[in-house]
């Protein structure tokens, strides 16, 4: 198991299977699916030790739920409210994160969604065998991060839907 030296005793950082991580899309497989991966650089980092402001995942969540916004109605709508938000790990400048998204229902504006962020690369510290501060790890298990649900909302008016989803509502 690898250690984190900056959280490991501090935080149980729950790791997960790979498979786990593709999140279910059976409740309507019509239903879009985003992801998004980047790094987090030393400007993401709001805290003593590099660490990042929980809120840029709730950003990153954002950008995901407007995607998908995007791919089913034509529109970016509007983000209406979060329902649950968990923050399960730290993340730290240097590592990889990827958000996945899904809808979850369809209503006639609504939309209920699902987002989780995994850490899937972290930097590796000398200390913990890295050969060099530009060191980092690919991780065989991804760390979940973060996870929330929420609904958007796009005006009726602004959705541009086939004939044949438009019917589905």
């Amino acid at each position: 198991m690898i250690k984190n030296s900056r959280f490991a005793e501090s935080m149980e950082c729950k790791r997960v299977n790979s498979e786990s991580r593709s999140m279910n899309t059976t409740e309507n497989p019509s239903f879009p699916v985003a992801r998004l991966r980047l790094r987090m650089s030393s400007h993401d980092a709001h805290y003593a030790g590099a660490l990042v402001d929980g809120a840029r995942m709730l950003g990153l969540f954002g950008d995901v739920a407007t995607e998908l916004l995007i791919r089913l109605d034509g529109d970016e709508g509007l983000f209406r409210a979060y329902d649950s938000v968990e923050f399960l790990a730290p993340v730290f400048a240097g590592d990889y994160i990827e958000v996945v998204g899904k809808i979850l229902s369809v209503g006639k504006t609504s939309r209920k969604m699902s987002f989780e962020a995994w850490k899937v690369i972290r930097p590796l510290s000398q200390a913990e065998g890295g050969r060099a501060v530009s060191s980092a790890e690919i991780l065989t298990q991804p760390i979940l991060v973060c996870r929330a649900s929420g609904t958007c909302v796009t005006p009726l008016e602004l959705q541009r839907k086939s004939d044949s989803q438009s019917s589905s509502n």
